[in-house]
């Protein structure tokens, strides 16, 4: 298996894949994984993330490799798929490469075909080496992006995600993965196939979901689309761990 994977829940409940979005990780979903131990979860840390490999390819196709990768590894024929951000992108292209080995389909505030300068000034920013001099200067950025986050996640993301290489603290991922992911976020959006139960929750007080894509996920999907807003930025489900929880447990069952 190529790509490092965090289980949770219930070895023998209904098996949930999560897929995190860009400078994440695999235990962002740990407040989901309490709220709904029921579920088998299965939260991959994404290519360049993390404990996976760092190597490219980065793009879109290479992760829903990854992805299925993980499924057959794991000795799962269909799951339930949950995605956020550039994850929810992610997620969207695996069910439309191998519909059969998605069961459902949750996107939290997901980011696909996002406008092309955004991405280019989102890429230039990303690309500089980030460091912190100490573990509380980078603590003190994270917490400052993450302003609506409680301290205590902020806290647990310090103490998964941030290690000392090279005579500096720096987050565990490949800063030239993420100038990678915001150029397949430019790529033209792509909704869910026809047929497959699709719960869209976009963050209210973030600009990912564009009115357009929703148009055309439900004149795809019809009936089987649900779309429910959030009141939060776009770390929804660490914001709102309790709301967007509430929302999975009623879509998945």
């Amino acid at each position: 298996m190529s790509l490092y994977v965090h289980h949770a829940g219930d070895p023998a409940g209904p098996p949930v894949l999560a897929v995190h979005g860009v400078t994440g990780h695999g235990l962002r979903w740990r407040p989901l994984f309490a709220a709904l131990p029921r579920l088998r979860w299965i939260a991959v840390d994404v290519r360049g993330h993390g404990r996976s490999p760092w190597a490219p390819p980065w793009n879109l196709e290479r992760h829903v490799a990854d992805l299925v990768e993980v499924l057959d590894a794991e000795g799962v024929g269909r799951a339930a798929v949950v995605g956020h951000s550039f994850g929810g992108a992610v997620a969207t292209h695996l069910a439309r490469t191998a519909p059969d080995r998605v069961g459902r389909l949750a996107l939290l505030d997901p980011a696909l075909g996002l406008d092309p300068q955004d991405m280019l000034d989102a890429a230039e920013d990303t690309r500089a080496d980030v460091t912190f001099p100490t573990r509380d200067a980078a603590r003190a950025a994270k917490a400052g992006s993450w302003a609506d986050v409680p301290g205590a996640l902020v806290d647990a993301e310090v103490d998964e995600h941030l290690e000392q290489r090279d005579g500096a603290w720096r987050w565990r991922l490949s800063q030239a993965s993420l100038v990678a992911a915001w150029a397949e976020m430019a790529r033209p959006a792509v909704v869910p196939p026809a047929g497959l139960p699709t719960l869209v929750v976009p963050a209210g007080r973030a600009d990912y979901v564009s009115d357009d894509w929703l148009a055309a996920c439900r004149a795809a999907l019809g009936a089987d689309l649900t779309v429910v807003p959030v009141d939060a930025g776009h770390m929804l489900y660490l914001e709102r761990p309790a709301e967007v929880a509430a929302l999975l447990r009623e879509f998945l069952g």
